[in-house]
């Protein structure tokens, strides 16, 4: 496992963090974002490619990449290492990328540059000519070519020599899950043994601030950042950008055990649907979320509304999508009932996004690593800031604080949700391992 996250890249001090409820969140400091409604995210800051990759010559073959890029190759790098693969001898043939890496961060000042400068004043119009004459003297060719989400896997791609299968996803919020699971499914009809999975995005730029500030999706409390990503609270207002890269490496059982690899946990299940409702809005009923949950539970061979024979809950954890919108949090809910019946008050579901931001296309393998981190340590992460209850979130979001479920069994089993803008949902089911 490798991410880039606000709260840092390395994993197990992110996760110390995030047991700690820590907040990244505060102003804007990559662009002048003082006269918008939004004016803080929760950043990566100090990331520098040269510290991730592992010699000089590599950060220097990959110095054009844009900064989805360079987080998605730090990340990809330390998923790599921390595998064992660097001198394990794999066939490249059979090693596989597949991610769901949003468009990179475009030249905005240069491209508005190149707009100015082209008006026509006489037609009112902006001269097409004129444009075409001042972007090829403003404007970066590499530049605009690594806005290309594609251009990230190919980094990644290069950066270990995958020769297999090599796709990308641009499904919003849900596409790192539904990498993850897409590439599992790669797995397991033998079109590879190993894949490296996940996303990476960064939206924080004045594009990407200023599309959600005009959607109202984003929290507007200027005055108290940190307190602004507030899940299942009824007094939420919006999400709160992120950026950064999670990938993964998922690999065929019998390959791993070749190699004696060490194996974090057991991808079990996916499950992936479409709403079909409406490109602004989820379905009220969260039925497209209920399928892609049950998909991923029945492919895993568990029966949500039954507990399991020691008497716990079929699931230990859900990490929410829990974006911290009015719409999708109450909807996310009613799907989580809908799935678990009267189970569903018993399991820890929990949003990190409280803590990180919204990571956008990057969002979901974070989010899938933070359930491994709880099968490893038995604990559960909270959600923070949810000071007033809502009364249509009134399942057990682990309001403020960690949990530690050493004592009560552990964490072995569970079940990471991603769903995108215009009715995509994804859900992956992970598992403790065991020979």
């Amino acid at each position: 496992m490798g991410w880039v996250t606000p709260l840092g890249r390395d994993i197990d001090g992110a996760w110390k963090r995030l047991v700690r409820g820590d907040c990244a969140i505060g102003p804007v400091r990559r662009f002048d974002a003082e006269t918008f409604a939004t004016n803080f995210a929760a950043q990566c800051d100090d990331f520098e490619l040269e510290d991730a990759l592992a010699s000089a010559d590599l950060a220097k073959r990959h110095q054009a990449a844009s900064l989805n890029g360079r987080f998605a190759l730090a990340s990809a790098s330390s998923a790599w290492r921390d595998a064992g693969l660097d001198n394990a001898g794999v066939d490249p043939r059979r090693v596989g990328v597949y991610l769901g890496a949003g468009e990179g961060p475009p030249q905005f000042a240069d491209f508005v540059r190149s707009h100015v400068l082209a008006w026509d004043e006489d037609s009112r119009s902006v001269s097409g000519e004129a444009f075409a004459r001042t972007a090829m003297e403003h404007l970066d060719a590499i530049g605009e070519l690594e806005q290309e989400p594609q251009a990230v896997v190919t980094h990644v791609a290069d950066l270990v020599g995958a020769r297999g299968p090599s796709l990308n996803c641009l499904t919003a919020c849900a596409a790192s899950t539904q990498s993850v699971g897409e590439a599992f499914e790669i797995i397991k009809r033998g079109d590879a043994e190993v894949m490296l999975a996940g996303g990476s995005h960064s939206m924080i730029h004045p594009l990407g601030m200023t599309g959600f500030i005009r959607l109202t999706a984003m929290s507007t409390r200027r005055d108290e950042p940190e307190r602004a990503s507030r899940p299942f609270d009824r007094t939420r207002d919006g999400f709160v950008m992120g950026e950064g890269a999670g990938v993964v490496i998922l690999e065929d059982l019998e390959h791993a055990l070749a190699r004696g690899a060490r194996i974090h946990a057991e991808l079990r299940g996916y499950g992936s649907t479409a709403d079909a409702y409406r490109i602004t809005d989820i379905h009220p009923e969260g039925q497209g979320a209920q399928l892609a949950m049950l998909k991923a539970l029945v492919q895993a061979g568990i029966d949500p509304k039954s507990p399991s024979e020691d008497g716990r809950p079929p699931v230990h954890y859900i990490s929410a999508h829990g974006t911290g919108t009015p719409e999708n949090d109450g909807i996310e809910t009613k799907a989580v009932k809908g799935v678990f019946g009267g189970q569903a008050s018993r399991i820890p579901f929990s949003s990190v996004k409280s803590m990180m931001g919204h990571l956008i296309q990057a969002a979901g393998t974070v989010e899938l690593i933070t359930c491994v981190k709880a099968i490893q340590t038995g604990m559960v992460p909270p959600t923070i800031n949810l000071r007033e209850p809502d009364p249509e979130c009134d399942l057990d979001y682990v309001p403020n604080e960690a949990r530690d479920l050493r004592d009560a069994g552990g964490v072995d089993v569970c079940l990471s949700n991603g769903f995108g803008f215009g009715g995509q949902n994804d859900a992956v089911c992970v598992q403790r391992y065991s020979e």
